[in-house]
């Protein structure tokens, strides 16, 4: 585990990127080889995507409960893309299988939400945590000067 930084920063990255929610909640915790299965989807696609940095995925934070939530980082929006169509990795047999054996009968929900963040569309900022979201796979920076804001660190990307 990363170790605390006590202090203000902020995150900043190079050019156009790619922020990508996603994840599943369990509507049937009963039936738990249900979610297993798509949790254990998701587990092989993300050693995949880390062992494959040509991919375009640079990184993600994960929250555990009924509900999921990673929020991933990807350097664009056609490597993206390119993933999820894919037929020589993980993404579209694990989403052909959830369809074929979950479908929409309800067990366990997914959702994914995706957007474009161009220079100039985001701001990050952290105090008193370890390397964390856009700052861990982008770069970041001592946020020194007076404080100003989000709207001042938006004219500033």
């Amino acid at each position: 585990m990363a170790a605390t930084i006590n202090a203000r920063r902020m995150g900043r990255m190079e050019g156009e990127f790619v922020v990508f929610l996603i994840g599943m909640r369990v509507n049937r915790w009963w039936k738990f080889w249900q979610w297993l299965r798509v949790g254990g989807a998701m587990g092989r696609m993300l050693r995949e995507l880390n062992e494959h940095e040509e991919l375009g995925f640079l990184g993600a934070e994960s929250w555990f409960g009924r509900t999921t939530v990673m929020v991933s980082y990807w350097r664009s929006m056609e490597q993206l893309l390119a993933y999820a169509k894919s037929k020589t990795h993980a993404h579209l047999p694990a989403w052909r299988a959830f369809n074929e054996v979950v479908g929409t009968r309800g067990d366990v929900g997914v959702w994914h939400e995706t957007y474009r963040s161009r220079p100039g569309d985001h701001e990050a900022v952290y105090v008193n945590m370890p390397p964390f979201g856009l700052g861990n796979v982008g770069t970041a920076l001592p946020a020194e000067g007076k404080h100003e804001g989000a709207a001042g660190r938006l004219a500033n990307v």
